[in-house]
């Protein structure tokens, strides 16, 4: 049997057109290309932004900055002298880019100026830590990203 340039034509097409479909279908049914969004509501999130750069502008203005230290016991966050201890509160978030599962907030309880976030919570790998706090009615925010 003899295939002219005709046959040949139609069967590159349906072997490409096959090729992209293969693959489309095994991109959207493979769980390995899951990807988690930062936030589900990420418009209403957008609405307060401008608070969350005011913050963040407070806490830079302030003249000591939050330390993050990494210990055998943990992670330890070291809040600046300035502050009174019983007058912090907030929240400290933790999100792990790569599992949304593993993401959780732990907040603000203060005896001294640090507070320890136990190694049994931290994974190794990349942490985006998020801490909001407010102080004499000021909000203060610290955004940081470490590898434990």
């Amino acid at each position: 049997m003899k295939i002219n340039w005709g046959t040949g034509i139609v069967i590159a097409f349906v072997a490409f057109i096959s090729f992209i479909l293969f693959f489309v279908i095994r991109m959207t049914t493979s769980h390995n290309a899951n990807h988690d969004l930062v936030t589900e509501e990420y418009y209403k999130a957008e609405l307060g932004y401008q608070k969350e750069i005011d913050a963040e502008q407070n806490a830079l203005n302030f003249n000591e900055q939050i330390q993050l230290k990494k210990s055998p016991k943990g992670l330890l966050v070291i809040f600046p002298e300035g502050f009174d201890n019983t007058n912090v509160s907030g929240i400290v978030s933790l999100y792990r880019p790569s599992n949304k599962h593993l993401d959780f907030n732990f907040p603000i309880s203060l005896s001294n100026s640090h507070l320890l976030i136990p190694d049994k919570r931290l994974l190794d790998g990349r942490w985006d830590i998020k801490i909001t706090w407010k102080h004499q009615g000021k909000d203060f925010l610290h955004k940081e990203s470490l590898t434990f």
